[in-house]
């Protein structure tokens, strides 16, 4: 009776030791999205919270937003990545119900024998197996808690990293609608030019329909980048988390300007399996389940095994005491079917991880070379080709003050010049899009997108011929 005391009080204690934490996990979660964002997560678990968000929110949207600013706005105002911390309090629940036994389960029976007499049965029952295998099941709902932190933080890596793309696309498109409404004015100028001409009797019919033609062509070509710019702004807003008035943000005028050299990081593929999440993910997937493997095995022919106090009293007779112990009897079952499902699984885990970890080495490789590729692109239009369009330009205006060229040459050459700006925009987003990519491989989780040079042809519309 004292021993079963004993273990009814050591269940207790144990049972009481299992809590949950202050913070939810959510300061794990926030250290390790800051190492790859330079963003921490503030959680939003009470009104407080959310006020303060609220308030750090309209304080952002006060000025022109600038990548980092996007990105702490995503972080604070993204309604889905918020919706998916709450996976972490599932994660903890089922820790802290890890280190909880199963409540004692009370009998009571009751038999009439007649004459008034009546038997009487009581019992308490106490899940001992639990209590035995109550470590290592708390081992492996830890890890799983780990698992889930680590999802947490990519989730908030690839919001972050989304929101930078995002932002440098709706840059851009707002850049690109300013230059191509140049176009399509130097090219309204001259279609009229040439109706005037052609009326006057100056101006031979194709020549006329050329410049009608390139006319339509930059008003086509405006429109699609209008909408492209609405479509971007609007990603940017979804990814930001915002509505109503909040609809108004500002955007800069011009994309950042690109650095100076491009960035070598030291030992790439080592950085990638030490610090990316989706490494790190498996890694502990692969540990829970070899513990869990081991739980398997450990109870491969005992999945059960309670022990209680029991008593039994009848009318005249002095009451008993004892205990009883329910034991299942490996008879049919060994446990091998378990214990295969469980290796198997590990297995799989195994082979998943290895599948991750050359991914992840893979994705850097490519990423860099998509970025260097960008960068080089990006500073050949920077240092070539828009200067080189620049000087052209001057030169043409020189011939056309001395008539040695006319109006529709000087027209043209405008348009070509704005061309040349319009490529390096393009050029440059897509350099902040693969330097975005490359971060993300490196330490945060797979970029997702395509990081290379964009592949889809000018926005700016075909020169026509003759010029």
């Amino acid at each position: 009776m004292m021993r079963l005391t004993a273990a009814a009080l050591a269940t207790l204690v144990l049972a009481g030791c299992a809590s949950f934490s202050p913070d939810g996990g959510m300061d794990r979660v926030s250290e390790l999205a800051k190492e790859r964002t330079g963003q921490a997560i503030v959680p939003q678990r009470t009104t407080q919270d959310i006020d303060q968000a609220r308030t750090r929110v309209a304080e952002l949207l006060k000025q022109p937003l600038t990548p980092d600013a996007a990105v702490e706005l995503a972080l604070l105002n993204n309604r889905g990545l918020q919706a998916s911390f709450s996976q972490l309090g599932i994660a903890e629940a089922d820790l802290v119900q890890a280190g909880r036994l199963r409540n004692p389960v009370f009998g009571f029976g009751r038999m009439a024998l007649g004459g008034g007499a009546a038997e009487i049965e009581r019992s308490v029952m106490f899940d001992v197996l639990g209590l035995l295998t109550m470590p290592a099941a708390t081992r492996i709902q830890q890890r799983n808690f780990e698992q889930v932190q680590y999802a947490a933080a990519s989730e908030a890596v690839g919001v972050a990293a989304d929101t930078r793309r995002a932002y440098f696309g709706a840059v851009a498109a707002q850049e690109m609608v300013k230059y191509l409404r140049q176009v399509k004015d130097a090219a309204d100028a001259s279609n009229e030019l040439a109706k005037r001409m052609l009326r006057a009797g100056n101006f031979n019919k194709l020549a006329q329909m050329r410049e009608q033609a390139f006319y339509a062509d930059a008003t086509a070509g405006l429109a699609r980048a209008e909408q492209q710019a609405v479509a971007e702004r609007e990603r940017l807003t979804r990814l930001l988390g915002l509505s109503g008035d909040q609809l108004d943000f500002v955007l800069p005028e011009r994309l950042p300007e690109l650095p100076k050299s491009p960035t070598t990081p030291q030992n790439a593929e080592q950085v990638a399996i030490a610090k990316r999440l989706d490494v790190l993910m498996a890694r502990r997937a692969t540990e829970a389940t070899a513990q869990s493997l081991g739980l398997t095995n450990a109870t491969r022919f005992i999945n059960g095994l309670e022990v209680g106090y029991q008593n039994k009293s009848e009318t005249g007779e002095r009451r008993q005491n004892g205990f009883e112990i329910e034991l299942p009897i490996p008879l049919f079952d060994f446990g091998s079917a378990r214990s295969a499902r469980a290796e198997a699984t590990y297995m799989q885990s195994v082979h998943r991880t290895a599948a991750v970890a050359v991914n992840a080495r893979s994705e850097v490789r490519e990423s860099y070379a998509a970025y260097r590729t960008a960068y080089d692109l990006a500073k050949h239009y920077r240092d070539e080709v828009v200067p080189l369009r620049k000087r052209i330009s001057e030169e043409n205006l020189l011939r056309y003050n001395g008539m040695l060229i006319g109006v529709f040459e000087l027209l043209a050459d405008a348009r070509e010049q704005v061309r040349g700006v319009t490529d390096y925009v393009q050029a440059l987003r897509d350099f902040w899009v693969a330097e975005t990519s490359l971060q993300t491989a490196l330490t945060g989780r797979s970029p997702g997108v395509g990081s290379g040079p964009s592949a889809a042809p000018s926005a700016a519309p075909e020169q026509s011929a003759g010029h």
